[in-house]
């Protein structure tokens, strides 16, 4: 089992129920999904972008990503309907715990100048999203073989009926959110 499920079987569900009271231990949030997408805009001018791109989403997650195509063309970007645009993963079960479980305790401090993620970023339904600069960070990642640094977003998606349900969930995850924004808000 991985090491994050057992702590939150263990641990969080507990604490999460002392907090907020819950009824039942169904209505105790808990991580449904973590998408990761990867957006290749130099794929036009270079179309083995994707192939490394691809390549190193795959490495990250450990699972072969979709390429995604766009639904529209236009024109200022040069871009038709149908072009590839990028890839995304959406990770499940314990590859998604092994994933959060990697980002949280070994990518993130490898941020250069890192002070945390915003806290703000929250959708109102109790799902985060986030943006990574460089894959770089994860150590997967060999510095030499890579072509481009791109960036990524990954969103994380929750059972949470509320923001401060699903802060309180990732927070004992061990999700390093920036104190500032903490302070400010309690």
């Amino acid at each position: 089992m991985a090491r994050l499920k057992e702590k939150y079987q263990k641990d969080i569900i507990p604490a999460l129920n002392e907090k907020f009271r819950y009824k039942s231990v169904m209505q105790v949030p808990k991580l449904e999904k973590v998408v990761l997408n990867m957006g290749v805009g130099d794929v036009k001018d270079n179309p083995k972008a994707m192939d490394s791109a691809v390549n190193d989403l795959s490495i990250i997650t450990g699972q072969k990503p979709i390429v995604t195509k766009a639904k529209k063309s236009v024109a200022a970007f040069k871009l038709r309907e149908g072009m590839n645009i990028g890839c995304k993963v959406t990770l499940r079960g314990e590859r998604m715990y092994d994933f959060v479980d990697k980002l949280f305790n070994v990518a993130l401090p490898r941020v250069r100048d890192f002070r945390g993620v915003p806290v703000n970023s929250f959708d109102g339904r109790g799902n985060y999203s986030m943006g990574v600069r460089e894959q770089l960070i994860f150590p997967e990642i060999e510095y030499d073989k890579i072509d481009k640094i791109r960036g990524m977003d990954i969103a994380f998606v929750t059972t949470a009926h509320s923001d401060e349900e699903s802060r309180e969930l990732l927070r004992l995850m061990g999700m390093p959110f920036s104190q500032a924004k903490e302070e400010d808000r309690g």
